[in-house]
């Protein structure tokens, strides 16, 4: 039996009306009981289900564009967790292998446990015609990026409120602050559609960004400039666990608008239910760091 699924409303927001979408986002999660209990997956190893979907339109949730690769996840409210998921990465492992995929979107319907995938990604793990399968997962710690931070102003921002969507950062960011010459550190609150707002006089930048990730390692970009929907490409990375201070390249590459909304997405026919990047070594944690890496990873609380 094929189980067709729920489309997602697509919210276009820009400038002021970003707010009244999280406002929106944030009843919506209340009233469904998405809050309670919720926290990204740790590094130890869970059980669950997969299935794959058919993203309709440009950006899932997060409002990441798809990866070049294609694979990417949609999590459910739990371990979506308002947003603190996004740009995380999961191994998944199925009956055919595995395949690592970086969170991108946000599945209403899926229960924790239930990680609905993109078409390729559940291709590396199973045969398609499975439509559901038994997998398990974990997060991964310092998973390697196309390239560094980078940093994309919203249509709308200003001196008096801005909001920023923040990718490549590999780890769940915990907070975010910004200040710009002379002032002092403003505190970001982050939308569950992944854009984190300071909605007061910011004053007009360059502005230094201090990002903070759930396992306590900070990295500040610098030289951030007030420029709306362009793309600003940093030298900063969490992997390695130290405080970074680094400014940008000065020209930032274009970027499409990074309107703030919520991705519709399409029923899967056969689910039941210009800077070149900077080379790392990829971080893999070793059993004893798993237990620390799970230590220091939010706890789901109820």
């Amino acid at each position: 039996m094929t189980a067709h699924r729920l489309l997602r409303p697509r919210w276009l927001a820009t400038g002021g009306a970003v707010l009244l979408a999280g406002v929106l986002g944030v009843a919506l999660l209340l009233q469904n009981g998405g809050g309670a209990c919720a926290a990204p997956p740790t590094s130890a190893k869970h059980k669950g289900k997969a299935t794959f979907y058919d993203l309709a339109g440009a950006t899932g949730n997060c409002n990441f564009k798809p990866p070049a690769d294609d694979l990417y996840v949609a999590l459910g409210r739990t371990e979506y967790s308002a947003a603190l998921s996004c740009g995380s990465y999961i191994d998944v492992t199925g009956p055919k292998g595995k395949v690592r995929v970086k969170v991108f979107d946000s599945c209403p319907e899926c229960t924790p446990g239930w990680l609905d995938l993109s078409r390729t990604a559940f291709k590396k793990i199973a045969d398609p015609a499975q439509g559901v399968v038994p997998i398990t997962y974990r997060a991964v710690p310092n998973a390697k990026t196309p390239g560094p931070f980078s940093i994309t102003f919203a249509e709308g921002s200003s001196q008096y409120w801005w909001a920023v969507l923040i990718d490549n950062h590999a780890n769940p960011i915990k907070s975010v602050k910004a200040k710009g010459p002379g002032g002092s550190w403003m505190t970001a609150t982050h939308a569950d559609y992944n854009f984190w707002i300071i909605d007061r006089r910011t004053g007009g930048g360059p502005f230094q960004i201090k990002m903070t990730d759930i396992y306590g390692n900070t990295v500040t970009a610098k030289n951030i400039k007030l420029i709306p929907q362009k793309k600003q490409a940093t030298s900063v990375r969490f992997a390695g666990g130290s405080t970074v201070t680094a400014s940008p390249p000065t020209s930032p590459s274009a970027s499409p608008s990074p309107s703030p909304s919520h991705a519709k997405k399409k029923a899967s026919p056969v689910s039941p239910s210009a800077t070149p990047p900077l080379e790392v070594a990829t971080v893999e944690p070793t059993p004893e760091e798993d237990l620390a890496l799970a230590a220091a990873a939010p706890k789901a609380t109820c």
